[in-house]
């Protein structure tokens, strides 16, 4: 229930999930080992069920995490509301897997959580939904093309009328007409509507859902500042500095809506407008550090941990190894102390002042410090690509194998069903694991 006692500020579409991602073959693995079957190849079968999961947290979280179990076959059937779902679906993949020439495993991180949760985005994240839109619409046109450049992808089965609707959602995506998909304006309308005449006090309403709402059921690690933001933009995550100026068209939707007792189609954005993506990837983790608290407060934000979560999944997909935080080599009260330190050394004799700084190596210079984020962004200083192992998923070079089928047949008028296959096989001596994906999209019909 909402502050209004109402769904109305879930919307119609369900963008991100309201649940915290999980590994299936985790929570479930009970029950999973005795719903094994095996096939010819004598390789163990496991089938998941997803329904109205909004996202690829689960997909991801579960392949990411498949080396830590024993070798088998897992199939997702995920059922989604709209094909504009199934698409973000696609791209969410596409960023997991994008090879290591052209991104490093910061840079994916952050283009993943903008796309996910930010209404307004960089113009660079814009620029790539973009060339991704085109690459889109080459592979719902031309399945051979699909085969050639993305094998894990199977639309053979799609039918021509949901091929043109993909098709269509893509041309949106590839607009770079900004006007087309005014989100700030959007996103205005439906908090007026939702909040009413409490609109003007709306900072009140946002303070009352947080505590009363969010924290009551575990989620103390959402920053107020973050959260607010959000409520009152739709920006969820800033994970860089920059200017986030363009609409995210991938959540852009459409509706059938009444008016003038005729229903009339209307591209908006109807989707969480009181939750927040941050539920998906920000309220739960591993690393326990990012759950300390100074004075009852948490010292990190949802924003921290989902950036964190991310990149561990990204990692442990190339890896196959847990994700390490970046070791801080000084505290700043421990490089105060030493250049208070060299002061002194420095007023009574210079050649102590530079005996006391060769004996604690521990001080981070600007240049240390420069390299390290060097190699966290995967670039080195003169601008290209470090050749650092384990910030990509280079298919080709560790013998990953991915196919995939997606089916959607509509059943009477109302029901769209998708079926994704992925085969994922690895030539690791530890294991190796084959993941397929069905996902069903059934849209409402038109009464």
């Amino acid at each position: 229930m909402t502050a209004c006692g109402s769904g109305e500020g879930f919307g119609a579409v369900t963008w991100w999930g309201f649940s915290p991602a999980m590994d299936f073959q985790e929570k479930g693995l009970t029950a999973s080992l005795e719903a094994l079957s095996s096939k010819e190849d004598s390789v163990p079968e496991l089938n998941v069920l997803m329904v109205g999961a909004g996202d690829s947290r689960h997909v991801l979280t579960t392949i990411s995490r498949n080396h830590h179990w024993p070798r088998r076959k897992i199939n997702f059937y995920i059922v989604e509301n709209n094909l504009e779902l199934i698409g973000r679906h696609l791209l969410f993949l596409t960023i997991a897997l994008e090879p290591p020439e052209q991104m490093g495993l910061r840079e994916k991180c952050e283009l993943l959580l903008e796309l996910f949760g930010n209404s307004l985005i960089r113009s660079q994240t814009a620029t790539y939904l973009q060339d991704k839109a085109n690459l889109f619409i080459h592979y719902i046109t031309d399945l051979d093309f699909l085969h050639k450049k993305l094998p894990m992808i199977d639309m053979s089965g799609l039918k021509f009328k949901e091929r043109d609707q993909l098709e269509a959602i893509f041309k949106f995506w590839r607009n770079p007409d900004q006007k087309l998909f005014q989100i700030n304006r959007l996103w205005d309308m439906r908090n007026r509507q939702y909040l009413g005449n409490r609109y003007d006090s709306r900072i009140g309403v946002y303070d009352w859902d947080l505590h009363m709402k969010l924290y009551e059921r575990g989620a103390r690690i959402i920053n107020n500042r973050q959260y607010y933001q959000w409520r009152d933009k739709g920006l969820a995550f800033e994970v860089r500095e920059g200017l986030y100026d363009v609409p995210n068209k991938s959540l852009a939707s459409g509706l059938l809506m009444n008016y003038k007792g005729e229903k009339v189609p209307a591209r908006g954005y109807w989707g969480d407008i009181v939750t927040s993506p941050y539920i998906a990837f920000g309220i739960e983790t591993e690393e326990q550090s990012l759950l300390k608290t100074a004075n009852g407060v948490h010292v990190k934000t949802a924003q921290d941990v989902s950036q964190y979560n991310i990149t561990a999944l990204l990692h442990e997909l190339v890896a196959k190894e847990k994700y390490a935080l970046p070791t801080e080599k000084a505290t700043l009260h421990e490089i105060t102390e030493e250049e208070e330190g060299g002061m002194e050394n420095d007023s009574s004799n210079i050649k102590n002042e530079s005996t006391h700084t060769r004996q604690h190596p521990e001080i981070v210079t600007e240049e240390g410090t420069m390299k390290q984020s060097n190699d966290l962004d995967g670039t080195n200083s003169s601008g290209g690509h470090c050749a650092a192992e384990y910030d990509y998923v280079p298919l080709p070079d560790v013998n990953w194998r991915w196919w995939a089928r997606v089916l959607l047949f509509r059943k009477y008028a109302s029901p769209v069903k998708t079926r994704v296959e992925a085969d994922c096989c690895t030539t690791s001596n530890s294991h190796s694991g084959t993941t397929k994906v069905y996902a069903r999209s059934a849209q409402r019909s038109d009464d």
